[in-house]
């Protein structure tokens, strides 16, 4: 045994074990699509004396903190978001009208002296309406938010109401108020009155007891406001009065509102969908690989075991996409793995004498360059969305790049551990047919002997694929893409009704309502979705009573509003992700690979997005955020499926740099098929089960990715080594170098089975 083994055995065991120890430790954090809640998102506003910058959002974000917390939501979070955006999570809260008039209240709050009404105001001084709407004059503002402490409800009996609002005061609060309450105390009628303005309205004017002597007021560095208070009232307003004053105005941009049975069906959707794809791929691998396919199904188990863990252990948040970014890493895992498995066929075939441990260890070796540069491609658009998108979408791409580093660790150390462990104890058993790496398999063997020459029609092939662009282009063009609520802006609902309501009832319902241009569309099996291009929260109770009548009870599932200048930027942030992957991956491969190469990757990948997008358009199928997740996950995919190509062809054409390029490059495309299909069907299987099981947005999702995966296999061999041939004509750059191979393939030895 080796050094090396030594070494990646003891790190395959520190890994597992410190995986298992976060996993354990500590639960994950689940976003509000799954767990169900409220999010808003605020962006701060101008005022005639404060700028809203970066400073100003910072201080009014723990000014909302403060009212978030006196509201009583658990677990609830701010956080902010570029210079002015501020994003509020309120798990469990499922109607967002109350916390929204609550925490985005600018809040001027100052209390006042009353006056005698003479009707006509002084300096300083206010005629304005009490809460019950007679008039008061009140004085100039003796008391703001900023001297106010704390704040909180609580139940007294000896109010006639029940419920009182407790204030305690700090700094020089407690005096101000002590001078103030003492002035009151020595009037009579209004005047023995303070009141309470936030945002020019006043919200309480209590008067001050009889048990306060003149001239002494309140002391104690405390007070109690009592009056004809819900529990509802009394918590907004303790919640208002401790929250004091925002620096700046804040403006609701975006809300999110998601049933908590929505959350759970996601789970236990995507749960179901991993584990029987897992299943199915694992089968597939079994009968393709027999042993060693074995291995690395139980290597997928690690996998799992891994993304948790690393997910756990920086605080992401998981998400509903981003559980499919976990599923569809296990495509890269089991990807990984066949590249090393098919490479050590060949050195079997190559050196039928050779232990089936050594051509293992060399199988991963070779097949490293591949799968790292698969995985920065794959990581580059992960990025991207992180940088990039918001919302859910970012989540799907921290879970994705944890995902993919996990399957190379989970391919390239646990199962590279496993297969080598097997092989050093029963050698003959894993040379022999039972290990599945004995020799080439019939495809293999059939497109060695006779397969047939693609790349002599290369133009035909270009051309096809320019045939199915212009056909996907005309379905964008045609029929218009049909942009969701992110990318457009508005209001979208979605209902879940008691029995089933026809679709035409539900749009007639709806248009009764007072809304005859809203877009209403069926949604699952009884779900009922309902957009608009602007809906205050009282139209849409009037929508959800209207349903409600006709299905016999209507729960809220989904609610998301989107302000109209927030969708036009993740319009722009779309475009821009989009061109900077393409850009990106160009730059990328141009250094890893030639110019040549790199643009025939990138042509493929642009006829990718062409199609998916297009079919999307002539399906009529949404575009949004969850759909640009799956529109960059392709780009990985296809650049995947290129990369494993051209890195075949460039190997080749360095050991035959004299060779006929086209020759060459169709022989690289011959043998990387049998890994493409092994792949391929590895992710079909997955991304079936999450089309038939994964509910709504993960069926979307899965779709994308099913034809982006089956046009990006195509495009590979059909657009990208096509492209590179003709382009390789006009090339000046000589052809690669011959790269030095870590183990020559000689013919048959002796071998002892250790790893040289």
């Amino acid at each position: 045994m080796t050094r090396a083994t030594v070494v990646r055995a003891v790190l395959a065991f520190a890994v597992l074990a410190t995986s298992f120890y976060f996993a354990w430790s500590k639960p994950a954090r689940l976003g509000l699509d799954l767990r169900g809640g409220t999010q808003i998102v605020l962006e701060t506003q101008n005022s005639p004396t404060v700028k809203a910058d970066r400073e100003s959002t910072d201080r009014a974000r723990e000014v909302l903190h403060r009212r978030v917390d006196a509201l009583g939501v658990a677990e609830s979070s701010i956080t902010r978001s570029g210079d002015r955006r501020l994003i509020v999570e309120l798990p469990d809260v499922q109607d967002p009208s109350r916390a929204t008039a609550t925490i985005g209240k600018t809040a001027q709050l100052t209390a006042h002296p009353v006056l005698p009404n003479t009707g006509k105001p002084g300096n300083g001084q206010q005629l304005i309406a009490d809460e019950s709407g007679r008039p008061i004059l009140i004085g100039p503002a003796a008391l703001t938010g900023g001297g106010i402490g704390s704040a909180s409800a609580s139940y007294d009996p000896q109010n006639l109401g029940g419920w009182a609002v407790n204030v305690d005061f700090k700094g020089d609060g407690s005096k101000t108020w002590e001078r103030l309450t003492a002035k009151a105390a020595c009037a009579s009628g209004d005047e023995r009155r303070i009141a309470i303005v936030l945002d020019g309205k006043v919200i309480s004017s209590p008067g001050v007891t009889e048990s306060v002597r003149c001239g002494v007021g309140i002391t104690g560095g405390s007070t109690q406001i009592t009056g004809d208070f819900s529990a509802g009232e009394a918590k907004d307003l303790a919640a208002l009065i401790e929250g004091g004053s925002l620096p700046v105005p804040v403006k609701v941009i975006e809300q999110r509102v998601v049933g908590p049975t929505l959350g759970d069906e996601a789970i236990d959707a995507s749960a179901r969908a991993a584990v029987i794809g897992i299943i199915l791929t694992g089968l597939f691998i079994v009968a393709v690989y027999r042993l060693v396919g074995l291995l690395a199904t139980v290597a997928l188990a690690g996998y799992a075991l891994i993304s948790y863990a690393a997910l756990v252990a920086v605080g992401a948040t998981l998400t509903l996409p981003g559980l499919a970014g976990f599923v569809l890493a296990i495509g890269m895992a089991i990807d990984a793995n066949v590249l090393a498995f098919e490479r050590a066929r060949e050195e079997r075939v190559a050196a039928p004498g050779r232990s089936a441990r050594t051509a293992l260890a060399v199988g991963f070796d070779k097949a490293w360059s591949a799968i790292a540069d698969s995985a920065v491609t794959t990581v580059l658009a992960a990025g991207l969305l992180f940088f990039l998108a918001s919302g859910p979408v970012k989540g799907f791409g921290v879970t994705l790049t944890i995902g993919v580093i996990a399957s190379l660790v989970s391919a390239m150390l646990l199962s590279r551990v496993l297969t080598d462990a097997v092989a050093a104890r029963f050698p003959k058993l894993a040379k022999g047919p039972a290990g599945g790496i004995s020799g080439a398999g019939r495809i293999r063997r059939w497109l060695e002997e006779s397969g047939p020459d693609l790349m002599r029609r290369a133009r035909l092939w270009l051309g096809i694929s320019a045939l199915a662009v212009v056909v996907a282009a005309t379905g964008i063009f045609a029929r218009g893409l049909n942009y969701g609520v992110e990318f457009t802006g508005g209001r979208l609902v979605e209902y879940s009704t008691s029995k089933h309501v026809d679709i035409d009832t539900a749009r007639s319902a709806v248009a009764d309502a007072g809304f005859p241009r809203a877009v209403v569309q069926t949604s699952g099996k009884d779900d009922i979705s309902v957009r608009t291009v602007d809906l205050t929260n009282d139209q849409e109770r009037r929508i959800h009573d209207a349903l409600a009548k006709e299905g016999g009870g209507a729960v809220k599932q989904r609610d998301e509003l989107i302000g109209p200048s927030l969708g036009e930027e993740l319009r722009t942030k779309a475009l821009i992700a989009l061109g900077v992957a393409l850009l990106a991956q160009l730059a990328y491969l141009t250094i890893r690979f030639r110019w040549t190469f790199a643009a025939g990757s990138v042509i493929a990948m642009f006829h990718d997005i062409i199609i998916v997008t297009g079919v999307f358009a002539w399906l009529g199928k949404p575009i949004d955020g969850v759909f640009l997740a799956a529109l960059l996950t392709v780009i990985g995919y296809s650049v995947n499926d290129s990369v494993v190509v051209f890195d075949r062809v460039r190997e080749m054409w360095g050991d035959n740099p004299k060779g006929r390029f086209a020759a060459i490059a169709n022989r690289g495309v011959l043998q990387t098929v049998p890994r493409t299909i092994n792949t391929g069907m590895g992710a079909l299987f997955i991304l079936t089960a999450l089309a038939f099981l994964g509910g709504d947005s993960l069926t979307d999702f899965a779709i994308a990715l099913l034809i982006g995966i089956v046009v990006g296999t195509y495009s590979s061999v059909f657009t990208a080594t096509p492209t590179a041939v003709v382009l390789e004509r006009f090339a000046k750059a000589p052809p690669p170098q011959r790269r030095t191979k870590s183990r020559p393939s000689r013919g048959p030895r002796r071998d002892s089975g250790a790893v040289v």
